[in-house]
């Protein structure tokens, strides 16, 4: 059979293939009819409360990474060969300052790794973002229990680093034939000074941070008065970034004043809706930067390449995670019966079942303390309570379908293997010490 027929043929049984899923579509039946309404409603939730606040900066944030910071400088601090001390310490502490869902950490991930950065430190900084969560973690002590806390907070960190170290290992040759082909990168003459590029991207990372700082549902504390001013502060850090990409990176004040004036008028005219202000600056960001020369231009195009790669891939995964297993409270294809009753107990199948589900679950960011609080009022066991906190919040079937369009699938289901034997292995065995 010749290569051409065999390409038909293929074809043909793709075309089957189709026809024969449209032919027994179930459309009619309340739980395939309930999975599609999940999937759209979990995906119209994901578009209002994290595309535009999250996703968004975390482009441009990456797209500055990749314009303004040299391949150099990144190979030098957080590649293969960098010392492990200061790359493994400052990628297992990053989600203390990010503190950002499995998705968002993406953009800035792809960013460091695409410049440089060593996949173990990478992939430290992978698993760091979303899990290493400040409040996340006082969130659980306080509802859940010191106790499942403080495990999670210890776990979290040491998770980043073990999972860096054996990405690393396990694909040590790789990484051998990646340093080999940059050691002879140039060190391009700085363009400005470290402390402007410093004082750049933490401007750009303090408006991610505080435009999405949550809720903590505690009327005291250093976390909620920080949320009592959180639209101040992002309006403080943005001023300070419109200032410093004019004066430092070149951006023209004649594109920048209308968009500032549309910010401030969107935000002083419709406060209830903060989002509107941020798309606005966004859109004028993006005016300002695309057809410049220089590293502004450079900019616009490296983040609209990270915006092309990723959100298609992220919508869509959104889409399958809620077609299966749907919204927290909500049914889909899977019934949570089934995982509900799964992981009750503290036995070593309910805790890998509690792994495995987090990660394949999306949690946006705090979501999973209620959802355990639940779940421990069903029955779970402390185990799998855990296993759940350390594999949930990192990963996701949305972040492994982007992750893999950056590190590969074979690099990507490694990473989701480890992060589940790990935390299925602390979660059984804090079961076993803590008890029921």
């Amino acid at each position: 059979m010749n290569p051409d027929t065999k390409s038909e043929w293929k074809r043909l049984l793709i075309y089957a293939g189709i026809f024969v899923s449209l032919y027994f579509l179930p459309i009619g039946t309340a739980r395939f009819d309930g999975a599609v309404d999940e999937s759209l409603h979990l995906a119209k939730d994901y578009a209002r409360e994290h595309v535009i606040l999250c996703l968004l900066p975390a482009f441009w944030i990456a797209g500055a990474i990749a314009a303004f910071v040299s391949q150099a400088s990144v190979i030098r601090y957080l590649g293969p060969k960098a010392n492990r001390t200061v790359a493994y310490g400052v990628a297992s502490v990053s989600g203390t300052i990010l503190a950002v869902c499995s998705c968002t950490v993406l953009p800035l991930f792809a960013g460091i790794y695409r410049m440089g950065a060593g996949l173990g430190p990478a992939s430290a900084f992978l698993y760091s973002g979303p899990a290493v969560n400040v409040l996340a973690i006082v969130l659980t002590a306080k509802i859940i229990g010191v106790e499942l806390g403080l495990a999670r907070a210890i776990s979290a960190v040491l998770f980043s680093v073990i999972v860096g170290l054996l990405m690393a290992w396990l694909f040590r040759r790789e990484q051998q034939e990646r340093t080999a082909e940059m050691a002879d990168l140039p060190v391009p003459p700085a363009v400005r000074p470290l402390w402007q590029t410093a004082l750049f991207f933490a401007s750009m990372v303090a408006i991610l941070i505080f435009a999405n700082w949550a809720n903590p549902r505690q009327p005291e504390g250093v976390f909620a008065a920080v949320f009592a001013v959180k639209w101040p502060l992002t309006a403080g850090a943005g001023v300070a970034f419109a200032l410093m990409a004019w004066r430092w990176i070149g951006l023209p004040a004649k594109r920048l004043v209308p968009s500032i004036a549309a910010v401030v008028i969107a935000a002083l005219t419709v406060p209830a809706h903060p989002e509107l202000a941020m798309l606005i600056a966004v859109v004028g960001l993006a005016v300002s930067t695309q057809g410049q020369d220089g590293a502004a231009g450079e900019w616009f195009d490296q983040t609209w390449t990270y915006t092309k790669m990723i959100f298609p891939l992220l919508i869509g995964g959104v889409l399958a995670a809620g077609f299966l297993l749907g919204r927290p409270g909500h049914e889909a294809l899977v019934p949570s019966e089934w995982i509900a009753s799964a992981v009750g107990g503290n036995s070593l199948l309910s805790t890998l079942i509690a792994s495995m589900s987090g990660s394949l679950m999306y949690f946006a960011t705090l979501t999973e303390v209620p959802i355990l609080q639940g779940l421990l009022g069903s029955g779970m066991g402390k185990g799998p309570a855990l296993a759940l906190l350390l594999a949930g919040p990192s990963l996701s079937l949305p972040s492994m379908l982007v992750l893999s369009s950056i590190l590969g699938w074979k690099k990507t289901l490694t990473f989701a293997l480890l992060v589940v034997l790990l935390a299925t292995t602390t979660g059984w065995v804090f079961g076993f010490v803590a008890g029921p």
